[in-house]
């Protein structure tokens, strides 16, 4: 199982992070945003949201 592959839910919402716990694995992670200049918010992120990782090197992602 990667990183991708694992749900979460948000445990912790700062400016420019969050912190999140793998529902199956209970791996927690920082996520930190790539846009400091614009705050994460609570309303975004509310404490139990679950969320999903994308891989940003995905092929089918990438623009041509």
């Amino acid at each position: 199982m990667t990183i991708f592959d694992e749900n979460y839910r948000v445990i912790s919402v700062e400016a420019d992070r969050l912190l999140v716990r793998g529902v199956h694995t209970g791996e927690i992670l920082t996520i930190v945003s790539p846009e400091p200049e614009i705050p994460l918010s609570g309303d975004e992120y509310p404490i139990g949201k679950l969320i999903a990782l994308t891989n940003p090197a995905d092929t089918d992602t990438l623009p041509n």
